[in-house]
This record gives C-alpha cells, sequence and structure tokens, in this order.
C-alpha cells in the first residue's frame, strides 16, 4: 500500500481509487467492477510521471518526453480534464539519456501489441538521476484530443502542428487501410 485499483479497460482516470489500507480494498474494486468486470490492483509509485506520443504504422515516431506535475495527491479524472489541473512540462526534466530510453521503450511497446496510427505511452520514471528505473504505465491506443490534451501538446513540442498532424494520422489510416 497504497496501491491504485483500475477498471482494466477504462480511461480517464474514470472508476480509479486510491487505497491506503486494506479496508479500503473491497470498497476501491467495487467500484472498478461497476465500469468492468476485470480489474487491475497496481502497486504506487513515486517517479515521475512521463509521457509520449507516438504516430506511424510498423515503424512509429516517437514525441519528445513530456512530464505531468499536478498538485493533487493523484492524476485524478479532475487533474486531467479541469483547466489548470495539470501542468505538461516539455522537455521532461530528466536527463537526456534517460529521455531516449523512455522514447525507445515506447516505440518497442508499441510495436509489441502491434499498434498502429497513434498511441500515447504513460511512463513513471523512478530515480531519474540515478540508476533510472522505467516503468511502462499504459500505452493509450486513443488519447485524448482536447484542448487538455497531451498528445497533440507533445507533437506540436516536438515540431508537428496539429493541421499536419492530422494529415499524418489520414495519411496513416490510408496507408494501412487504403486501397
Amino acid at each position: 500500500l497504497p496501491v491504485f485499483v483500475k477498471p482494466a479497460r477504462l480511461g480517464s482516470s474514470v472508476g480509479i481509487s486510491k487505497v491506503t489500507s486494506a479496508e479500503d480494498l473491497p470498497a476501491a474494486l467495487a467500484t472498478a467492477w461497476e465500469h468492468d468486470r476485470l480489474a487491475i490492483v497496481e502497486a504506487m509509485s513515486h517517479g515521475l510521471e512521463i509521457e509520449c506520443a507516438l504516430i506511424g504504422n510498423e515503424n512509429p515516431k516517437v514525441s519528445v518526453p513530456g512530464e505531468i506535475e499536478i498538485d493533487a495527491d493523484w492524476y485524478d479524472y479532475e487533474a486531467k480534464y479541469t483547466d489548470g489541473g495539470m501542468r505538461l512540462i516539455v522537455p521532461a526534466r530528466i536527463p537526456d539519456v534517460v529521455a531516449e530510453r523512455v522514447r525507445a521503450v515506447a516505440a518497442d511497446v508499441f510495436r509489441r501489441v502491434d499498434c498502429a496510427g497513434l498511441a500515447r505511452c504513460d511512463f513513471f520514471v523512478e530515480d531519474p538521476d540515478g540508476d533510472a528505473r522505467i516503468l511502462v504505465n499504459e500505452l493509450n491506443t486513443i488519447p485524448g484530443f482536447t484542448a487538455t490534451s497531451v498528445f497533440p501538446k507533445l507533437w506540436q513540442a516536438s515540431g508537428l502542428a496539429y493541421p499536419d498532424l492530422l494529415d499524418r494520422l489520414l495519411a496513416l489510416a490510408l496507408e494501412r487501410h487504403g486501397p
């Protein structure tokens, strides 16, 4: 403890509970099961929350890593979707060598699950200035495109403007599914 209890196949931190005492675990599981018949119980990491955006089919391009900074206890729905609930720091405040490892792991995860088109890979990076333990938190295959969403902001910071990002995504879809 603490752990996070999550619906296995839902996003935006809906149905997630932070559990700090064992007696709260049954209620947290019940909440997760309201959204999915499968729940995940995940140990808490105290590492930096780092995210990369990916586009591509067989050979994905990976954005510069960004760092999520919040004032809340954890990156919950309100922090994600309330204006000012989080701050995206780009580039992430990690050494360049760690940033390159994060990008390489993101591309590897994308390929291993046979992802195509787009995704966002989320990490926790523990001890970034030391031995840098990189933990994959999730691969989000339908990342958000709202005004507060990280995916388009990471590409903007990587030199790919929003209209060009949309053009690239359409080209990737046609490459994969076109005539």
